[in-house]
């Protein structure tokens, strides 16, 4: 584990602030008619003008700004010219870096009106996450904020992804260590202040696979089947989980982008 100081926490707490900002800025723009390219624009814009830059682009030869995932792709999708239909949802993952240090997010948005079963599907996986939240303890171990995302999920009876986990963030985008979004409590690490975490469920509407595209980063299920994607970066304090990229508020975005869903975990 890599554990910052305070003053280390406060900087992530910018780039979150500046991350959030930008995603809200992009979700108000998520409608039908709108290309994901047009997205990505927003994005860059929205981050560079708060004095931030995209952590995405260029990251690994990454060539955008977001990961835009439309429907059956679960994380890493390309911008591009789709336009975006009433009835899709779009997963939409952006990063951030600000004086060196780095936030991550994710948050999946439906496009006009959805049907009651996607619907419901984003507002297990958002659960999800607030349930892998509220166990990022002090004392806890990292198999329990594994544990809590896998048991909200599959009591709702939906599929938790195996070939993408969350991670450690700090300086580095990709940091030690990583965090399934399934496994067994009172396992792994013990969880102790300074460690930051970006914990993301990715789930799917039944058990499937993952292909990779050609780009080689897309990655829709095997089946077709839908997925959501949500995801905060989250600070391990003695006071409880600091939520980095909520907000000042502390809020936690809600499934229509309109307001939050948790005033935190």
């Amino acid at each position: 584990m890599i554990l910052k100081g305070q003053g280390e926490l406060q900087k992530m707490a910018q780039a979150g602030d500046i991350n959030r900002r930008a995603l809200d800025t992009v979700a108000r723009a998520i409608a039908p008619g709108i290309s994901t390219v047009e997205l990505d624009s927003i994005a860059e814009e929205a981050i560079a003008s708060q004095g931030g830059k995209p952590a995405n682009k260029g990251y690994r030869g990454f060539p955008y700004t977001l990961c835009t995932s439309v429907n059956d792709v679960i994380v890493h999708g390309f911008p591009s010219h789709q336009v975006l239909k009433e009835g899709d949802i779009i997963s939409v993952d952006i990063g951030t870096k600000y004086q060196g240090y780095l936030a991550d997010m994710a948050c999946t948005y439906p496009v006009g009106k959805i049907n009651l079963s996607t619907r419901r599907l984003l507002e297990v996986t958002q659960k999800s996450l607030l349930g892998g939240i509220t166990a990022a303890k002090v004392g806890n171990r990292l198999g329990d904020i594994s544990a809590a995302i896998q048991r909200v999920v599959e009591d709702a009876g939906f599929w938790v992804v195996r070939e993408f986990v969350g991670h450690g963030i700090g300086r580095d985008y990709h940091e030690p260590p990583e965090l399934p979004n399934f496994g067994d409590p009172g396992t792994g690490p013990q969880l102790r202040p300074g460690l930051v975490l970006a914990i993301e469920p990715m789930v799917t509407e039944r058990a499937t696979g993952v292909r990779i595209l050609e780009d080689k980063w897309t990655a829709p299920t095997a089946d077709g089947s839908l997925s959501a994607h949500f995801e905060h970066t989250v600070a391990i304090t003695e006071n409880g989980p600091w939520i980095l990229t909520a907000g000042k508020n502390n809020q936690v975005t809600s499934v229509d982008g309109k307001g939050p869903a948790s005033n935190g975990a």
